[in-house]
């Protein structure tokens, strides 16, 4: 094999941008998964704080 008739396999060679596009992919789903969460944990704050203020004032208002 000459140096010529690899290099013309290499860039013919179809399958690294099949995992490629696969693993962009998974990146959006992540960052998707991130975005999700991070509503749901801000969401999840407030509803305990908003318990936590409450509890507090009924305990001092006994």
């Amino acid at each position: 094999m000459t140096i010529r008739s690899i290099g013309i396999r290499i860039l013919k060679d179809n399958t690294a941008a099949t995992a490629v596009e696969y693993g962009l992919i998974l990146a959006l789903i992540v960052i998707a998964m991130i975005v999700a969460l991070n509503g749901v944990a801000n969401e999840t704050v407030g509803m305990w704080n908003t318990i936590s203020s409450k509890s507090a004032t009924a305990i001092e208002a006994s």
